[in-house]
C-alpha cells in the first residue's frame, strides 16, 4: 500500500470519503494489481510502441518500460499484443517497473533445457565458435558448451570443421548458479554404435579380416576403429622390418584392412595384425637372394661382434666382424660402419628355416692374402713397426692391415728374454724375416733374431766344455744366477757351482753386475745352453785369488773346498736347468 498512499493525498480522502468507502476503494485497488514478484514472468500487455523503448502493463500501479531491442519480431510488435516479460525490480531509482523480454525468453529456454536434462531428451544445436578445450553451441538461443573430447568418438583434432553444423546433443551437465550447460554428442553416437559394437564382437573371430580406421597412433601401436570397437595392432605386428614409430607405417585417419590375432570377448579387447596380411619377406628368399648375390642394406644395429644390415623390411642379415675386412683386426663394427649407413654387401650363407642370413663386406674386394705368398715369399727381409707387445711375442705391422707375429723365442739368438719389452718398444720399426705365411689362418710368421747368422754355430769352440771365462751376473734366479759372457751370450751358474751351499739366499752374496771367474760345465747347441761353474774356476787358482773372491761376497772360508767336493755331482744335477725361453 505504500505506492497507493503516496499517490493519495489521505487528507483529500478523509474529508472526501467516508471510512467504508475508503476502505472498499483500497481492497478494490490492491485487487487490480495482482500478486506480483521480483524474479518471475509474467504476462501484459503492449500499451506503447516508441523508437526505442515498449510500454508494458502488467497490472501493477505503473507501467513498465522493455528496450525494443529485446525483441526479435519488433517489426510485428503492435500495440495490444499479450506478451510474457520478466519482472526483475518492481522499482527502480526512478519509481519504475523493471522488465526484461530478453531475460523471459532465456528463463522459457532455461526450463526446457532443464527439463531435457532430467529426462534425457534430444535437443539440437549449431556450432558457432570454437574456444579453448572446445566449441560454443547455440542450444535453443542460448550459449552450450561441447567439449572436444564429447564431440565424437573418434579424437577430433580438427574443431574448426564443426563450425557451423547443426548436431544433436544431450544435456550432460548444468550449473544452476551460473547457468552454464554442458552438451555431448559423443553420447548419441556411443548409444547408436552400442548394438554395432555388440553385433561385431559376437562374430569376430582369428583369422578374420575386417577394414578399420586409424584412430589413434601411440608408441606401442596403433588403435584401430572397426565400426564401433577399437582394436590394438602392436608396433611389432605393423611390419616385418624395424620400425621406430608406428607412424612410419600408417596414417590417422587411414583406412586400412586388418586381421583378428585374438580378442577377450569380456575385456572387449582385441589385438590386430597388418604385417600379416603382406607377404612374408622370406618367402621365396632362396631364389630372390641365392648366396653371392650383392645387395644394398642399411644398418640397423650394432653389436660387439659385428653390424646387423636390413636389405629389405623383414631381411636382415650379420656382418660378423672376421668378414669386415681381409687385413685389419677389427676390435668392434663402429671402427668399419655406423648406424643408419647405407652399405653394400654380399651375401656369404643362407639359413631359410632359422631365418639367418650371413653377409661379408670385405669380399667386395679381391683377398689380398692370396697374393702376400708373392709379396712375402719366406727367408725374406722387411721392416715393420711395432704395434703390440704381449707375454708371448711382438705383433709388427709390415703394410696397412698386415701384421706378422715375433715370437719371444726368435727375438734374440743369445738372450734369456722374459718379456718382449727387453728387446723392442712399441712404435719402434724393426728388420725382421719372413718365417712362413698361413693364408688359411691369416697368419705371418717373422723373426727379429734371424736377420743376423746363427752365432750358436760358432759358440762351439769359444765356449768348449772347461775353457775359462768371465761373465757378469744380469740376473738372479731361485736356482743360479744368469750372466753374460763375452759375444753377448747369457750362460747359468747354478747355486752349487757359486760356492753358496751353506747359504740361504744368494741375493744377499751376490749382485746384478758383479763379475765372477767362471769354467764351462756343459756347452748344448741344440738347446743354445751354457751351464758354467765358479767353483771349478777357483779350484786351482792361488789361494789369494780365492780369498778375494770369498771377501767380496762374504763367504765362509770352507766354501770353496766344500763345494770343490761335491762340485762333480750337484753341477751334473743343476746344470739339466733349461734356458728360459
Amino acid at each position: 500500500m505504500a505506492g497507493f498512499k503516496s499517490g493519495v493525498n489521505e487528507a483529500v480522502v478523509d474529508r472526501e470519503y467516508g471510512e467504508a468507502e475508503y476502505n472498499d476503494f483500497k481492497k478494490l485497488y490492491e485487487g487490480s494489481i495482482g500478486k506480483i514478484s521480483e524474479g518471475e514472468i509474467v504476462k501484459g500487455r503492449v500499451v506503447h510502441i516508441g523508437d526505442n523503448e515498449v510500454s508494458v502493463d502488467i497490472g501493477f500501479k505503473s507501467e513498465g518500460v522493455v528496450p525494443l531491442a529485446e525483441f526479435t519480431n519488433k517489426d510485428a510488435l503492435k500495440v495490444g499484443d499479450e506478451i510474457e516479460v520478466f519482472l526483475e525490480s518492481v522499482e527502480n531509482k526512478d519509481g519504475q517497473l523493471v522488465l526484461s523480454r530478453k531475460r523471459a525468453d532465456f528463463m522459457r529456454i532455461w526450463e526446457r533445457v532443464t527439463k531435457s536434462f532430467e529426462t534425457g531428451e534430444v535437443l539440437q544445436g549449431r556450432c558457432v565458435r570454437r574456444i579453448k578445450g572446445g566449441i560454443v553451441v547455440d542450444l535453443l538461443g542460448i550459449d552450450a558448451f561441447l567439449p572436444g573430447s564429447q564431440i565424437d568418438v573418434r579424437p577430433v583434432r580438427d574443431f574448426d570443421a564443426f563450425i557451423g553444423r547443426t548436431l544433436d546433443f544431450r544435456v550432460v551437465k548444468i550449473n544452476h548458479p551460473s547457468e552454464n550447460v554442458v552438451v555431448s554428442h559423443k553420447v548419441l553416437v556411443e548409444e547408436e554404435m552400442s548394438g554395432q559394437r555388440q553385433a561385431i564382437i559376437e562374430k569376430l573371430e582369428k583369422g578374420q579380416v575386417l577394414q578399420g580406421t586409424v584412430k589413434a597412433i601411440t608408441d606401442f601401436g596403433v588403435f584401430v576403429d572397426l565400426g564401433g570397437v577399437d582394436g590394438l595392432v602392436h608396433i611389432t605386428d605393423l611390419s616385418w622390418g624395424r620400425i621406430n614409430h608406428p607412424s612410419e607405417i600408417v596414417k590417422l585417419d587411414q583406412q586400412i584392412d586388418v586381421v583378428v590375432l585374438d580378442f577377450d570377448q569380456e575385456k572387449k579387447r582385441i589385438s590386430l595384425g597388418y604385417k600379416q596380411l603382406q607377404p612374408h619377406p622370406w618367402e621365396n628368399i632362396e631364389t630372390k637372394y641365392p648366396v653371392g648375390t650383392k645387395v644394398v642394406g642399411k644398418v640397423v644395429s650394432l653389436a660387439d661382434y659385428g653390424a646387423f644390415v636390413e636389405i629389405e623390411k623383414g631381411i636382415e642379415g650379420l656382418i660378423h666382424i672376421s668378414e669386415m675386412s681381409w687385413t685389419q683386426h677389427i676390435k668392434h663394427p663402429s671402427q668399419v660402419v655406423s648406424m643408419g649407413q647405407m652399405i653394400d654387401a654380399v651375401i656369404l650363407s643362407l639359413d631359410k628355416d632359422n631365418k639367418k642370413l650371413s653377409l661379408g663386406i670385405k669380399q667386395l674386394e679381391p683377398d689380398p692374402w692370396l697374393n702376400l705368398m708373392q709379396k712375402y715369399p719366406v727367408d725374406s727381409r722387411h721392416k715393420g713397426v711395432v704395434r703390440n707387445l704381449t707375454n708371448f711375442g711382438v705383433f709388427v705391422e709390415l703394410e696397412q692391415g698386415v701384421d706378422g707375429l715375433v715370437h719371444i723365442s726368435d727375438l734374440s739368438w743369445t738372450k734369456k728374454i722374459r718379456h718382449p719389452g727387453e728387446v723392442v718398444k712399441k712404435g719402434e720399426e724393426i728388420e725382421v724375416v719372413i718365417l712362413g705365411v698361413d693364408v688359411d689362418q691369416r697368419r705371418i710368421s717373422l723373426g727379429h733374431k734371424q736377420i743376423e747368422s746363427n752365432p750358436w754355430d760358432r759358440f762351439g769352440d769359444t765356449y768348449r766344455v772347461g775353457t775359462e771365462v768371465e761373465g757378469k751376473i744380469v740376473r738372479i734366479i731361485e736356482k743360479g744366477v744368469i750372466v753374460e759372457l763375452p759375444m753377448g751370450v747369457d750362460g747359468f751358474v747354478p747355486v752349487s757351482q757359486l760356492a753358496t751351499t751353506q747359504v740361504k739366499n744368494i741375493a744377499d752374496k751376490f749382485k746384478v753386475g758383479d763379475d765372477l771367474p767362471l769354467k764351462v760345465l756343459e756347452f748344448e747347441k741344440d738347446s743354445k745352453k751354457i751351464v758354467l761353474s765358479a767353483t771349478e774356476a777357483l779350484k786351482d787358482k792361488e789361494s789369494k785369488v780365492v780369498d778375494d773372491y770369498m771377501a767380496a761376497h762374504k763367504l765362509p772360508s770352507a766354501t770353496i773346498g766344500d763345494s770343490a767336493n761335491i762340485s762333480g755331482s750337484s753341477a751334473a744335477d743343476d746344470a739339466s736347468i733349461p734356458a728360459e725361453n
